[in-house]
This record gives C-alpha cells, sequence and structure tokens, in this order.
C-alpha cells in the first residue's frame, strides 16, 4: 500500500494514505531511524516499512506493507 511519510510544521512525522484519504500522526516505531520496522499511525494502523538509509529525505512516498489490525 502506499504510504507518504513527511513532517508537519510542527515537526511530528506523519503518515498519508492516498488510497484512503487519510492522514495520522506516527505515535511509534519498532526502529530509532524508522525504516526497516514497524510503525503505528494515531488509529492504531501498522505498517512494516521498507529498509531505506537512514537521514532519507521526507517527504517520501513507499510501498509500505499494512499490517492486520488485531482485536484484543
Amino acid at each position: 500500500m502506499k504510504l507518504m511519510i513527511r513532517k508537519d510544521s510542527k515537526g511530528q512525522l506523519t503518515g498519508y494514505v492516498p488510497k484512503k484519504d487519510l492522514e495520522e500522526p506516527i505515535i511509534s516505531m519498532v526502529n530509532p531511524g524508522m525504516w526497516g520496522g514497524l510503525i503505528t499511525l494515531g488509529n492504531g494502523w501498522q505498517f512494516d516499512l521498507p529498509a531505506m538509509p537512514e537521514g532519507t529525505a521526507l517527504p517520501i512516498t513507499v510501498e509500505a506493507r499494512r499490517l492486520p489490525v488485531t482485536e484484543d
């Protein structure tokens, strides 16, 4: 799924899913450098990001794998 990652004017990382017209803050990431790991958006959606060099310029659109939401 296409995912655009950018920093907003306050420096907060956000994820935008064009297919769903959804923009949410990134509230957690497994890897400190974000790339090649799991991130969680404010609505609970989780994405597995591709490996990219640290310091990759933003905004960028990547092909990320969305993980299914698990209900507890």
